[in-house]
């Protein structure tokens, strides 16, 4: 893809950050991705339909869960996902 984005975050809109985009990884196999749930109603079977098809492409699934929806995930809950997983994807799906 070429061109630049603005990436924005919903947390405070008035002076957005500047972050570097992540690089993607070059392949699932043998990679691990840590699945988020937020705690909103049926994300978890939208996650368990992702780790099926993370799985076929040969990626190691952690799976996780906020407290709840309503506040950012705790900062030990971050931790531990940055240290043991290579990526992470944060679903919901009401």
């Amino acid at each position: 893809m070429t061109g630049s984005r603005v990436l924005l975050d919903p947390t405070d809109e008035r002076s957005p950050s500047i972050r570097e985009r992540a690089p993607r990884l070059g392949s699932l196999d043998g990679r691990t991705i840590g699945l988020l749930d937020i705690s909103k109603p049926r994300g978890d079977v939208f996650l368990d339909r992702l780790e099926e098809g993370l799985r076929k492409s040969g990626a190691r699934i952690l799976r996780y869960k906020k407290p709840t929806f309503t506040k950012p995930a705790p900062v030990d809950l971050r931790h531990e996902i940055a240290v043991h997983c290579d990526a992470a994807v944060e679903a919901l799906a009401d």
